[in-house]
């Protein structure tokens, strides 16, 4: 028999037994689906989170009090070794800095006539526009005649304007904040959360009023205590660099003989430590749902060994007629890769389409490439051909006499 009667007979002996030859392809199209859609997941949260880290500004480095083990063992008492007068040195002393910003951070009642939040106020400089990649919607940003006169002067985040003040300028507008009244004299454009704080639901004020007015120096007594640290540079090789020397200074001006009571975290470890976690997960979604394809592999070999049975007179009467074993075998091959290849189609179609759910439902923008898309479905004729050789095969090796005898 030629390919093309062999395949016309599957495709008519399938289209026979719709209900048996559609629930032999369920578990395959569940596979599919499963896989296209993890992968699709597991590569929207990559991008997600390197859209979030690219958003904390370019070339930039974070320096936060308290060694790395420290942190990573999550203890609540880190060691308040960083101050505003290590961000001005850090300025003054490396030349491969282009910009520096301190930030502290602390959670205060903000309150606009009957309306009050208790929302983040963070207290920074200057530069923290030109270093996180910040911009202004409206009004203007702190200045560096602010911090030197401790001002009074707010600017709030695009979410907490829409909250206090409505469709109303808040421009000129006084709040309250812990009950000192502050001016606000800009609005942030939106941009969301970094590095876990949502900036459009914060107050920006001079870190300088911050520590006299809000919080006061009692907690370190080397200066005005910051969060941390933000230092961008001129450019991304120039990154190893600033890194080396600013640790070199720190230790200088803290007089560190043995470990650091600091670390530096640059941008470019944040997204390869992120891109090995998110990588690593995709992996483990994806092969959890692989089973699935293997669990319709197993349905497919079992339906294909009923058919066998179901059809030895066929198998048998077409042997007596000088059907070889080769196209036996290649008939029930044929129609095992077709129960594949159709399920994996049907499957790559739901998992599109819950990928496209999943990107109308949720912040990610999740996606998948064709690459990964071919691969799942050349996984699945994989099976089918895989699964399909062992019925094809008992098919192939009947005895022609003693098919037609036990028919």
């Amino acid at each position: 028999m030629h390919l093309g009667e062999s395949l016309q007979m599957a495709v008519k002996t399938l289209t026979a037994n719709k209900l048996r030859s559609s629930l032999t392809m369920l578990g395959i199209v569940i596979g599919n689906a499963s896989v296209i859609a993890m992968v699709g997941i597991g590569e929207a949260a990559q991008r997600y989170i390197d859209d979030q880290l690219q958003a904390l500004g370019p070339n930039v480095l974070f320096i936060a009090p308290g060694n790395r083990e420290t942190r990573e063992l999550g203890s609540i008492d880190i060691p308040r070794t960083l101050v505003v007068s290590d961000a001005e040195a850090i300025q003054e002393q490396v030349p491969t800095v282009a910009g520096v910003t301190p930030e502290f951070s602390s959670r205060n009642l903000v309150t606009y006539r009957n309306r009050n939040t208790n929302t983040s106020v963070v207290g920074t400089n200057e530069q923290f526009l030109q270093v996180r990649s910040f911009e202004i919607d409206y009004g203007r940003f702190i200045s560096e005649l602010d911090l030197e006169r401790r001002r009074q002067v707010v600017v709030v985040g695009a979410t907490l304007a829409e909250r206090l003040f409505d469709d109303a300028s808040p421009i000129g507008e006084s709040i309250r904040i812990k009950g000192t009244s502050f001016e606000v004299i800009g609005v942030m454009e939106r941009k969301g959360s970094n590095l876990g704080l949502d900036y459009d639901d914060a107050v920006l004020v001079p870190i300088t009023t911050q520590a006299s007015r809000l919080v006061g120096r009692r907690q370190s007594p080397y200066g005005i205590e910051v969060s941390f640290i933000s230092v961008s540079t001129y450019d991304r090789e120039s990154m190893s660099t600033a890194e080396f020397q600013i640790a070199n200074l720190l230790r200088l001006r803290h007089n560190i003989r043995g470990e650091d009571d600091f670390f530096i975290q640059s941008q470019d470890t944040l997204l390869n430590i992120a891109g090995t976690i998110t990588g690593a997960l995709t992996v483990m979604l994806a092969t959890i749902a692989g089973i699935s394809l293997l669990v319709g592999g197993i349905g497919i070999m079992n339906i294909m060994l009923v058919s066998v049975r179901e059809r030895t007179q066929e198998i048998g009467l077409r042997k007596a007629i000088g059907a070889a074993q080769q196209d036996i075998l290649m008939q029930f091959l044929i129609e095992a890769i077709i129960l594949s290849i159709a399920g994996g189609l049907v499957g790559t179609g739901l998992g599109i389409s819950g990928i496209v759910l999943i990107s109308v439902l949720t912040p990610f923008e999740a996606g998948v490439s064709a690459v990964a898309i071919a691969v799942t479905v050349g996984v699945s004729g994989g099976i089918g051909l895989f699964f399909g050789v062992f019925p094809a095969r008992q098919a192939a090796k009947l005895d022609p006499i003693v098919a037609l005898r036990s028919a």
